[in-house]
This record gives C-alpha cells, sequence and structure tokens, in this order.
C-alpha cells in the first residue's frame, strides 16, 4: 500500500529522502520555499555569470552513484563528472614561521607522499604515509557503523557494531585526543598541521576543539575528489529530474508555516498560504534548530532539542566573484594559510572575524581552461571563504566590517601571490546573511559543532520525538557535506519507511478484515 510522506526542503538531503522513498513506491511531496532545488548548494548570479555560491568539494561518489541506481538510472547519464588529479593546492606566506612554500596534494597517493618530502623533508613523508594507514583504519572501523547506519547516542551500541571484542578498534578512532595534538604526532612541521587539521572545518569545527577522528575526512578526500560540470547545483537538479520521472512532486516558492500534529504523530504540513497537504510522515531537511525554536509550528518544537549558541559550528564570511587574478597559477580548490592558526580560532570563538584569516578559493572556471590550455587570460569565477562565527542572529555585520575583512582576505592572498582585480564584481554574504536564509542558527553552516569526544553523539539523528517526523540534511547525523547530508536523507528514508511498514501490519493485525486508506492530500496543491 502506498503511504504519503511530505519532505521539507530541496536541499542534498531531502532530494535523497524523495529518491529513495519514491523507489520504495511512496508517494512523496517536497517543498521548497525556494524558486530551485539544491538547499545550500546553491548560486548567485555576479557579472551576469552564475556562480556556484554553496560547497564545492564533492567526495564519496558512490552513495550519489547509489542513489541514481536505486531510481533505474546512472549518474553519468545525468552530470558530467571527472575525478580531479590536484586534490588542492596549499599556500604559505613568507611571514609563516615554518616558511613560505606551496604544496599540492593528488589523487595519487604516492604522489603526495613525494611531494610532502620535496616540501617538508623524508620524515614529513613518512609520517604522511603513517597519517595515511591510520586514517584509513579509522574510515574503515566507522564507515558502515556509524557513517552509513543509524546514529547512535552513546559509545556502547557503536562498540556493538563494530563488535564489542575489538576495543582495539575503538581506540584506534582517538576520541579522547584532540585533533591538533594528534597531528604533531605525524607532521612536526607546523604548515602539515594547518594543512591537515583544516579537515575539521570541513565539518564546521575548529581543529584545536574536534576530536583526532576528524582525520579520517582527510582518507575520504584521499579516495577521490570529483569535479562536476556546472558545480553541486548541477547535481541537484539532476536529482530533480530523476525525482520528477518517478512521480514525486514539487512545489517551489512556498514554504511551510506549521507542521501538524493529529493523535500524537506528525499529520502533514501547512503552507503560509493557509493550504495544507496531508501525510502518513514528514521529513524535515531544514536545520534541526530551526524545530526547535517554532520555525515550524509548535507542534513541532518538543520533537528535537535546542542547540546552544556556543554549541554552533562555524559560519563564514563568502565572496561570489567575477575577477581577474595574476601572481598564482590556481587550480580548482586553493587554500592560503594564515601565520598563525590558533589566534585565528581563538578570535573565531570569541565571536570575531579573524584579523590575518586563512583563506579558501575555489577557481570554477580552471578545470575546463587548463584542457584548453595553460593559458589563463580574462575574469574567471571565483567563490572565497573566510571562516567566521555563527553569531549572525545577534550581531548584523556592518559594510565597515565586510570591508575590513575583505582588505584582510586579499592581503593574505597577496602574501602568497595572488592578486585579485581591483574593485572586483562581487557579492559578499556574512553571517548575517546566513541566519537570513537559514532560520534559527546564526549562519552556522554546519548544525553542531564537533568539538569533544561525544560530538558525535550529540548529533541530531532521523528519528525524533514526534512519531512521523524525522530529520534530514547535513546539520543531522551522520554530519555536514554533501555526501552525509545524502546519507543522511537516505537514513530517514529508510526509517520512515520502516516505520510506515510497521504502522500498516499493526493496523492489520489490530483491526482483522478492515480496510486500510491512503491518506488523503487536502487544500491547495496547484
Amino acid at each position: 500500500m502506498t503511504r504519503s510522506v511530505v519532505v521539507i526542503g530541496a536541499g542534498m538531503g531531502g532530494l535523497a529522502s524523495a529518491a529513495r522513498l519514491s523507489a520504495l513506491g511512496h508517494d512523496v511531496t517536497v517543498i521548497e520555499k525556494e524558486a530551485s532545488v539544491g538547499g545550500k548548494a546553491r548560486r548567485v548570479t555576479v557579472d551576469g555569470e552564475l556562480i556556484e555560491a554553496g560547497p564545492t568539494v564533492f567526495t564519496m561518489r558512490d552513495v550519489y552513484d547509489g542513489i541514481f541506481r536505486g531510481c533505474g538510472e546512472r549518474l553519468e547519464d545525468h552530470v558530467t563528472v571527472r575525478r580531479a588529479e590536484v586534490l588542492a593546492r596549499h599556500a604559505w606566506g613568507s611571514d609563516h614561521p615554518g616558511g613560505a612554500g606551496r604544496l599540492d596534494l593528488f589523487a595519487d597517493p604516492l604522489r603526495s607522499e613525494a611531494a610532502i618530502g620535496d616540501f617538508a623533508g623524508r620524515e614529513a613523508a613518512l609520517g604522511y604515509r603513517r597519517f595515511r594507514a591510520a586514517t584509513r583504519r579509522m574510515h574503515d572501523i566507522l564507515d558502515e557503523p556509524m557513517m552509513r547506519g543509524d546514529n547512535v547516542s552513546s559509545p556502547l551500541p557503536l562498540l556493538w557494531r563494530i563488535g564489542l571484542h575489538r576495543l582495539d578498534a575503538f581506540a584506534a578512532m582517538r576520541p579522547h585526543t584532540n585533533m591538533w595534538k594528534a597531528l604533531a604526532e605525524f607532521f612536526p612541521d607546523p604548515r602539515l598541521r594547518q594543512l591537515f587539521g583544516r579537515y575539521a572545518t570541513y565539518c564546521g569545527s575548529s581543529p584545536f576543539a574536534a576530536p583526532a577522528t576528524l582525520m579520517l575526512i582527510a582518507h575520504v578526500e584521499a579516495r577521490g575528489v570529483w569535479l562536476i560540470e556546472g558545480g553541486i547545483h548541477s547535481l541537484a537538479r539532476a536529482l530533480h529530474t530523476v525525482c520528477a520521472a518517478r512521480g514525486v512532486t514539487f512545489r517551489f516558492g512556498t514554504a511551510v508555516s506549521e507542521i501538524e500534529v493529529a493523535n500524537g504523530r506528525a499529520s502533514g504540513v501547512r503552507l503560509v498560504d493557509g493550504s495544507r497537504i496531508g501525510a502518513d510522515a514528514v521529513i524535515c531537511n531544514a536545520d534541526p534548530n530551526a524545530l526547535a525554536t517554532g520555525q515550524l509550528g509548535e507542534g513541532a518544537m518538543r520533537a528535537v532539542r535546542a542547540l546552544p549558541a556556543q554549541k554552533r559550528s562555524l559560519s563564514a564570511m563568502v565572496w561570489f566573484a567575477h575577477a581577474q587574478t595574476d601572481g598564482f597559477d590556481m587550480t580548482h580548490h586553493n587554500v592560503v594559510f594564515s601565520p598563525d592558526y590558533g589566534r585565528e580560532f581563538a578570535e573565531i570563538a570569541d565571536g570575531r572575524i579573524p584579523s590575518d584569516p586563512s583563506v579558501y578559493v575555489c577557481a570554477q572556471d580552471r578545470s575546463a581552461r587548463q584542457e584548453r590550455g595553460p593559458e589563463i587570460t580574462g575574469r574567471e569565477r571565483l567563490q572565497i571563504i573566510v571562516n567566521a562565527p555563527a553569531n549572525g542572529d545577534t550581531h548584523t555585520y556592518s559594510s565597515e566590517e565586510i570591508e575590513q575583512c575583505t582588505r584582510a582576505m586579499t592581503r593574505r592572498l597577496a602574501r602568497c601571490g595572488l592578486t585579485l582585480e581591483r574593485d572586483m564584481p562581487s557579492q559578499v554574504a556574512s553571517p548575517t546573511d546566513w541566519n537570513r536564509l537559514y532560520p534559527a542558527t546564526g549562519g552556522a553552516l554546519y548544525g553542531r559543532a564537533s568539538h569533544g569526544s561525544a560530538a558525535s553523539f550529540l548529533r541530531q539523528g532521523q528519528r525524533t520525538r514526534l512519531p512521523g517526523l524525522y530529520c534530514a540534511g547535513g546539520a543531522t547525523h551522520p554530519s555536514a557535506g554533501v555526501p552525509m547530508a545524502a546519507l543522511s536523507g537516505l537514513l530517514a528514508a529508510k526509517t520512515a519507511s520502516a516505520d510506515l511498514t510497521s504502522m500498516r501490519r499493526s493496523i492489520r493485525a489490530g483491526i482483522p478484515g478492515g480496510i486500510s486508506m491512503r491518506s488523503a492530500k487536502t487544500g491547495s496543491m496547484g
């Protein structure tokens, strides 16, 4: 029997849920307040050019291959994807205590090892070899039990999944060791500690407060970074196409004002225009704090715990630019590091934009141009990111603050040889803007920060306290990021479908000979 599910939000988690639920035969409606799919995987127009304005790193391709395959499709038939030979280019200025330099990491780990040896010496190369082995083991231990499995609220259930006899495996994850301290065991060179410590920021966390377990992100990236023609937004559009072909209904440009509750469970949603859609289950692809703070009605407020502001992940100051560059041969992903990483994160923890920040630059046209030849001329599309505190709900970033941060960003890039065009066409998004786009977050882009040994067990899971209401997205289990958001959506779909099946069986068992009727959808559907 078909059951009806409403998905709130057409981000990557919501799209993954809709794809899986439709493949399982459920009747799915997706409600999206914006005019298009993607959620954080959005685009903005600058100087007449579409610029990717969301996540830019695509790893764990197998997750999306599985989603498309489950719908009878192939990923490569919908988007053009190719493996990046250079994972990222990294640079340090002459004011760095470790000295100036540049270092590429490659898809081929042996090339990376050789490059590290040339950059920092033989001992550093051997340290990288040991680091690769340690992070591979962390990944292999946690991939199925934690990253692709249902969330757990304490170490004991995780130990059970791993195998209670494998206490050595739990110790290998190093949950009680600080990430920055653990990196020193592999990399005496402070520049390499910065490089690999930056992986904590992939889930919005500080390497000085995150557990060493997060080092496994380096192994995830080393397994493959993929470049998608048109960026991550094109992947979202491809998922939309596949879902629509399977009968999923999409309603764009309208928002949910309330999750309705009847008989102690979620029973549908009411939209801002007053219409309602009944459902047997609701999946919320939004930051869980939106539920806890009443953004989706009083009935759902107690479904999840509110997240204290001090537990939020990082936000960001982001420039979307169409600019001419000079002096630095960029690849697609580029990172320029500050000379004092500790001060940088201390300033963020104190609620301030870093005075001398590390800077990430996604040069979105580099891959295609480099295929045509070495000559890079004219303006190019850039997304430039500086980490920032998630205080956009309590602090309005003024034009003076944004200009001050812009000067600090351009100074740091110039220290490493990268010059941006003066008065470049650009838009800037501050934590204030991110909080407006994603209410109740303060601009936090990754949900809860992964700080402390218990962080992974405190992340919101797919089930909530309200039966029939489920969570999906980068702010829920298993973590933030493009593949993790999809995994969260798959887990939400799996959990909701199992519960609906169980509920159907209970009804049939409780009322022998009764007729199960499909839940009606009422109100405007236009």
